[in-house]
């Protein structure tokens, strides 16, 4: 076959595919050839500059970049970025994303646990699907009663999640901070509750808020006990993680504060195959790249100015 037979051939492959809608076994009755020869006429036209396929994404293409430089510096599976806009809407709109891809990556079968705060309840309520999903059992990752509102608790956002998605879970009928150390450990051996705690650590998934600098945390002025208060000026904090103080690189900051957290531990949460993490605004900026220098999330789920952000 000459180069210009070929091209003809090729030409009119592509024409019957993309333009008149025929199916490769069609095209390859009426050309007399094979289907998998067509497969390969129809790769063959793109090399050649036959056929260009564009994507029209302009809502998402300049998302689209920034997602990639953050991944590509990061390591990252996976980056979803949406519009920045008021505190609140941006929030709404992050989880509503959260919620889309976990979605996308779940499975019937799987446990899914959840840490708390106010972008998680959004992303709960954003949660809907018309598929059930009645062998995943949620789960929280942190204790589920404490000192703020209810509806951020991680007791309750599971509980919304199991409602939408007709599935199971398991509550955490603890306080996400003990008063002491020892009241912790006596607690961690209850059956009941070392039972939550343990299907918890054995997670498919675990959606997690990252918490800013403590400083500024009305969560952390809440929970501190007397003598705690240095934390306040800790300098090498760069905010929270399931309740757990992290430090720039994303490591576990030694404080004694740690020591009360009911709740999975960054070391236990790097165990957890994918590790979603929901958080973004200028004040949680340090605190999400140092989830990420310390590879704590493999997903990041944040808004476009955050992303912007943490490319600097």
């Amino acid at each position: 076959m000459t180069f210009h037979d070929e091209r003809r051939l090729l030409i009119k492959v592509a024409h019957m595919y993309y333009e008149e809608g025929a199916t490769q076994s069609k095209i390859a009755e009426a050309v007399g050839v094979s289907r998998s020869l067509i497969s390969k006429y129809l790769a063959k036209a793109r090399e050649a500059g036959i056929v260009e396929i564009i994507i029209h994404d302009e809502v998402n293409q300049q998302y689209g970049s920034l997602e990639r430089k953050i991944e590509r510096k990061y390591g990252l599976r996976e980056v979803v970025c949406v519009e920045s806009l008021s505190q609140e809407t941006t929030k709404s709109r992050i989880g509503a994303a959260a919620a889309g891809f976990l979605l996308k990556m779940m499975k019937d079968g799987q446990v899914i646990g959840f840490s708390s705060g106010t972008t998680l309840h959004e992303m709960a309520k954003a949660l809907t699907s018309v598929q059930h999903y009645p062998c995943v059992t949620f789960v929280p990752l942190v204790g589920g009663v404490g000192n703020e509102d209810v509806d951020i608790h991680a007791n309750y956002i599971i509980a919304r999640c199991t409602e939408a998605l007709k599935s199971k879970c398991e509550l955490l009928h603890v306080p996400v901070m003990l008063d002491t150390k020892e009241a912790k450990e006596v607690l961690i051996r209850q059956p009941s509750i070392k039972k939550v705690i343990e299907l918890g650590e054995s997670s498919n998934i675990a959606v997690v808020g990252i918490g800013g600098v403590p400083q500024h945390s009305t969560m952390v002025k809440s929970y501190m006990t007397s003598g705690e208060e240095d934390i306040l000026q800790a300098k090498d904090v760069a905010g929270d993680i399931c309740y757990n103080f992290i430090d720039r690189k994303g490591e576990v900051y030694p404080h004694p504060w740690n020591d009360r957290v009911m709740g999975i531990s960054p070391q236990k949460l790097k165990e957890i195959p994918l590790v979603i993490g929901v958080a973004g605004g200028e004040e949680k900026i340090e605190a999400i790249r140092a989830a990420l220098e310390g590879g704590l999330i493999h997903v990041l789920i944040t808004d476009e100015r955050t992303g912007d952000a943490l490319l600097k």
